[in-house]
């Protein structure tokens, strides 16, 4: 196969590579080199008919991204991505824009849905396991949004300034963890960095990316984020998207005038064509080996593992149900994602929540859906009176969770929240399903409920996986990768979103469970958390030294019920004394293990240098103190039962003086 050469192509053509011919392909250079097609992702094909680009071709709609991380499961995240990628190879999509691995510093961000988590080891691991699916059937990736992109208020001009040490263990650590899996290009953020747009910022985009973490494919720009091409290919950005007709303007004029050399030239164009040529290479392994069904199935299976039980006073499954109330329009017209660029258009027709539960109990079935003009209040209540379970779905959908914008209150609306609490009132059990993409404050109404079940936006498979875990068709086994905080006041942001100007980092490296932990607050639900039908116990912690930095942490976990289930157990470590602020523990290492009824399984997880590094900012770069180290292991950041400790012994030339 020939392979695309700069040699032949001329200076004006080079720099017609730098930008995009049109909005979602590459450029040809006057016909000289086969162009590429991008594509809209994450969490599906979002494609852009080739034909007519002001429609947007129907695929398979799976879970958004956080629903997917709630699995905890790299092989359902490695066929979530080679899924997308089969149809990508069916419609002539070469690059996907995904994954997204930004961070949740604030459950109000409105992209949240698309992001898996606030934890960067678990966003990093998740994002490598998905470039490693996508690419190995040939359709390249586009890590985003490179970097400190956190809430969408103004994105594409307020600065996050953001400190260093934070900057490397929360925001860019996902990034660096994926670097492994090669993925073919990067996408750097609207925002500004401490000052400099992402696009020109040659420290991130030159000397941490290409250098400390040795990348060397393609960064391309957000959607219209490039203000200055000739700072951008400073900066080492290589492809602007859209076309930018100021690229044929500015930059030959920088080159005519000594401030860009061709050899600059030269080295982004090479990476245009080395992503051209890897298209092109990646043909063999693009072969489609599902269908259109077994794709749908693959919805439904993510979805039935990534949705998480939260609250069960014993009223779920709904084995012994004989009559069955389901309240709410979205039973019937489930919300299955966020909006905007990650929203899938999708073919599939959901069957109502409430046709599914009956034919799967065999229950007798009543519905209603909700009219805010017309509320038949006294015909609910007595339909709630009258069964022996009410099911009440609520959420909210591309209206509240967007592309664009940030949410202002994680609450349900009032209406919501008064509808769950008057029809609990007459109901003799309650369960609320909540269909929504990020954190929901429940402190007003859970009380009133006897389950809570936390659907997220799931997909096209969303009603058929939810009924089958209400049924006891399945168990439930997902657990959350955020934490839910009992309000929007407890978190660290609150509701602020910066000025416009400049929005400071100034909780540092203390996001997410971190921050709880160390303000010693109370959380709805703690981030790890999760319910099953089946009941675990952890027992037996042992740690075994492998090497310098290398552990094997192993503990049993024993299923004390008569129902199978799965259990995702965690491991933290905490650095008991160290010469930094660090935090009260982070997740270093997880396992997901199905366990039959009453059987014990022994769980292994591995801990390396990583596990006990922090960024040091004097020495620039990562960097293990020795000393005690507390490794904790259980079911949740807050539920961890066994406890064990370890003395790190490197090698004295590693170390700097302590205390």
């Amino acid at each position: 196969m020939k392979k695309n050469d700069l040699k032949n192509l001329t200076l004006e053509e080079k720099i017609s590579l730098l930008t995009g011919d049109g909005n979602w392909k590459t450029a040809g250079a006057n016909g000289k080199v086969k162009q590429a097609w991008l594509s809209d992702g994450p969490s599906g094909l979002r494609m852009h008919n080739p034909n007519n680009v002001s429609e947007t071709l129907r695929a398979t709609a799976l879970p958004t991204c956080h629903v997917l991380s709630y699995t905890w499961d790299l092989a359902l995240c490695y066929e979530y991505a080679q899924t997308i990628a089969e149809e990508a190879i069916l419609n002539g999509a070469d690059v996907l824009l995904g994954p997204g691995v930004n961070i949740k510093r604030s459950p109000l961000c409105g992209r949240n849905f698309e992001y898996f988590s606030e934890d960067p080891y678990l966003a990093g691991i998740m994002g490598k396991t998905y470039v490693e699916g996508m690419q190995s059937k040939g359709i390249g990736t586009s890590v985003k949004h490179y970097c400190a992109n956190n809430r969408e208020f103004d994105r594409c001009h307020q600065s996050g300034d953001v400190d260093e040490r934070a900057l490397h263990e929360i925001y860019l650590k996902p990034f660096e963890m994926i670097m492994e899996a090669k993925p073919w290009t990067v996408m750097c953020s609207y925002n500004p960095v401490n000052g400099i747009y992402a696009s020109e910022n040659k420290k991130l985009l030159n000397d941490v990316l290409r250098g400390q973490f040795g990348f060397d494919g393609l960064i391309m720009s957000d959607w219209g984020a490039v203000h200055n091409p000739v700072r951008a290919v400073e900066a080492t950005l290589d492809l602007c998207m859209p076309y930018s007709p100021r690229y044929a303007e500015e930059i030959p004029a920088a080159v005519a005038e000594g401030r860009l050399s061709e050899k600059q030239i030269d080295e982004r164009a090479q990476k245009v064509l080395d992503l051209l040529n890897k298209c092109e290479e990646a043909a063999p392994l693009k072969k489609v080996t599902g269908t259109k069904e077994s794709r749908h199935e693959t919805a439904v299976k993510i979805a039935r593992e990534g949705m998480v039980l939260l609250k069960n006073d014993g009223v779920l499954p709904l084995t012994s149900a004989k009559k069955v109330f389901v309240y709410g329009n979205i039973a019937k017209n489930p919300f299955i994602s966020g909006g905007g660029s990650g929203k899938v258009k999708t073919d599939f027709v959901q069957t109502p929540l409430h046709t599914l539960i009956g034919e799967k109990t065999g229950a007798q079935i009543e519905y209603e859906g909700a009219n805010a003009w017309e509320p038949f209040w006294r015909n609910i209540y007595q339909k709630a009176y009258e069964a022996d379970v009410t099911v009440i779905t609520v959420g909210h959908g591309p209206e509240t969770e967007c592309e664009g914008f940030d949410r202002s209150s994680i609450r349900l609306s009032a209406e919501q929240e008064d509808a769950i609490l008057r029809i609990a009132a007459h109901a003799n059990k309650t369960v609320v399903a909540v269909y929504a993409g990020s954190a929901v404050d429940m402190s007003r109404w859970i009380d009133a409920a006897d389950a809570v079940v936390f659907a997220g936006f799931a997909g096209e498979g969303v009603n058929e996986a939810l009924s089958d875990l209400l049924c006891g068709k399945a168990n439930f086994c997902g657990k959350l990768t955020e934490t839910f905080p009992l309000s929007l006041a407890d978190t660290f942001k609150g509701g602020a979103t910066g000025d416009g100007e400049a929005d400071v980092y100034d909780d540092g490296i203390f996001v997410g469970y971190r921050y709880f932990d160390k303000m010693k607050k109370e959380v709805l639900f703690p981030f790890g958390y999760g319910l099953s039908y089946a009941k675990f116990e952890y027992s037996n912690l042992r740690i075994e030294k492998k090497g310098e930095y290398d552990y094997d942490v192993i503990y049993d976990i024993t299923n004390v019920s008569s129902v199978a289930g799965k259990e995702i157990s965690q491991v933290y470590v905490k650095d008991v004394s160290a010469m930094v602020h660090r935090p009260e523990k982070e997740l270093k290492g997880f396992s997901k293990d199905f366990i039959a009824p009453h059987e014990t399984r022994t769980v292994r997880v591995k801990l390396d240098f990583s596990s006990f590094a922090y960024y040091n900012v004097s020495l620039g770069r990562w960097y293990a103190e020795n000393g005690w180290f507390e490794v904790y292991a259980g079911g949740s950041s807050r539920f961890l039962p066994l406890k064990g400790r370890l003395l790190l012994e490197a090698d004295e030339k590693t170390q700097y003086s302590v205390r």
